[in-house]
Formats: C-alpha cells, structure tokens, sequence
C-alpha cells in the first residue's frame, strides 16, 4: 500500500523548482545577454528581456575566438582522453581481477593511491616529462657516451641531445591525462560481480585470455562504458589548467581556452555579450553528449547488466 502525503509531495516540488531555478539561472541570463547588444548589457541591472542580437553575438564570438579551431582541438582532446581511459581501465581491471601474479594487490593498491595525486599536484613533473619525454634517459645516454659504447655500437663518436617534446600537440594534450584509477576501480569492483563460472565455461570451450575479455567482459560492460564515455568526457572537455600550460601556439588551444580571448580587458568595451555567447557554443557539445548518453548514463549508474 503506497501511502498519500501531498504535503510532502508538493515541498518536494517547492524544493525541485527552487534548486532549478538556481542552479538554470545562470544559464538563461547567459542565454539572454547573448541576445542583447552591448549597450542594453553594460546596463545595471541588465534586462532579463530577450533581444534580438543573437546570431549577431554568435558571429562574433565565432570569429574572434577562432572557436573553430578551438572546437575541433577540445573534441579530438576530450574524445582521445575518454577512449584512453576506458580502455587502459578496462586492461588493467581486467589483469588485475583474472591474473593471479605476484604483487598484484600492490599493483591494485599503487593505482589506487593514484586518487590522491589529481593534476594539479603533478602538474610540474608532468610538465617537464612533456616538455622533453626523453629527458630521464639522457643521463644514460651519456654515461654511454663517455664510456664509448656508443662510438663502439654506432661506429663512430656521436654527440647527441635526446629531445622529443611533446608540447603543442594532441599527444601531449590527451596521453598526461589517459590514466583513471577511478575507472580502474569501477570496473575492478564489477568483474568481482561477474559469476566464476562464465571464465571456467570460457575456459573449457578453449577460448584464450583475451576472447573471454573481448566475447564476455566487454558486452557486459558496454552500461558502465556508457555511463564513464558521459563522465570522462565532459571531464576532458571542460580541462582548463593542462591546456593552458602545454599549448602556446594558438592553433592548438582548446574551447575553454579559447574563452579567455573573449572576456573583455580592462580598458576594453564590455562585450559581455559576445562572451557569453561563447560560453554558449563552448557549453553545447558536452550538453549534447549528457542528452544523447542519458539513457545509457543512468542505466550505467544504477542498472548494470549482468
């Protein structure tokens, strides 16, 4: 028997809306100060009426923060960093959970303290790897050197500076950042739930290692995929402080990045409203991947299949 209490149902509601409306707010006096021209919104306070500036504001922003370019290196960073997530994840859970060899709970346990060093508390050693990726072997190099076993192996003396950078790149963008120990535990915690007797039976019709993974673990896993592809997504596309380091050319600048170029300077005219029109284009494609991914999101969540 389901119990009426429309008095809670209705502060339910109250409290819904209220949570709505605060949280939506900023959106819509975005959405409406894209429409404005800049005169209605240097005004305090700005109108909340919309104009009918908007595909103008749009241009503008379009054009003056190269957001083309902007998009399309966010979307290329933010796919490759989900796509390296998961399936680095999946490989590690997977050798983690179906291997039996030596230390492999201090393998597990290593990953996991991996939680408490997030970007921002690597970003400098991160940094330097990036900047030049063979630096650590080049002490090794020239102890080589010195010793002659280069001039040995090559046949005669060389003299090299080992030097690969990774900056102003897509590598450097996506491969700091591929690493999740977070999704190494998702998946770790749901091959744990997956019955012993679907290896054993895989084993028995003589399918290897990896055709159990590929014919059994993943169709089972394709709910939790779906639901982190939302997850790390937007957390790849929203990335702020990597980029800003790593990138100086602005051909390889990302969306957010690329917002900067638009907020208005000091001495500048206040184009807010081209601003916020950018804010606009910048916010739409990790909204529409939430709104494609949301079915598959929330069954992820709280449905997984077995």
């Amino acid at each position: 028997m389901i119990e009426k209490t429309p008095i809670l149902d209705t502060l339910t509601y109250i409290f819904l809306i209220i949570g709505i409306l605060i949280v939506g707010f900023p959106i819509i006096y975005a959405l409406i100060a894209a429409t404005l021209p800049i005169h209605e919104v240097s005004r305090v306070p700005m109108p909340l009426i919309p104009g009918r500036e908007f595909l103008v504001n749009i241009k503008a922003a379009w054009i003056n923060g190269n957001l083309g370019t902007n998009l399309l290196n966010s979307f290329i960073m933010a796919s490759g960093i989900t796509i390296g997530k998961i399936t680095v994840s999946l490989l590690g859970a997977f050798s983690i959970v179906y291997f039996d060899y030596r230390f492999r709970t201090v393998a597990f346990v290593s990953v996991f303290c991996t939680l408490m060093l997030p970007v921002e508390v690597r970003i400098l050693p991160t940094y330097q790897m990036a900047a030049n990726i063979m630096g650590p072997f080049q002490g090794l190099w020239d102890l080589l050197h010195l010793n002659g076993i280069v001039g040995w192996i090559v046949g005669h003396d060389i003299d090299l500076r080992l030097d690969w950078s990774l900056l102003d790149s897509y590598t450097g963008l996506i491969m700091p950042l591929v690493a999740s120990a977070t999704c190494t535990f998702l998946f770790r915690q749901f091959f744990l739930t997956v019955p012993e007797e679907l290896c054993e039976a895989a084993k028995m019709d003589g399918a290897s290692a990896m055709t159990f993974f590929r014919k059994i673990l993943l169709p089972l896993s394709k709910t939790n995929i779906a639901a982190l592809v939302v997850i790390e997504f937007v957390y790849g596309w929203n990335q702020y402080l990597w980029p800003l380091l790593i990138t100086t050319n602005p051909k390889m600048m990302t969306a957010v990045i690329g917002l900067q170029n638009l907020i208005p300077a000091a001495d500048d005219l206040p184009y807010w409203n081209v601003a916020l029109a950018g804010a606009l284009i910048v916010m739409l494609p990790p909204v529409l991947v939430v709104l494609f991914m949301q079915r598959w999101f929330v069954k992820g969540l709280v449905e997984p299949e077995k």
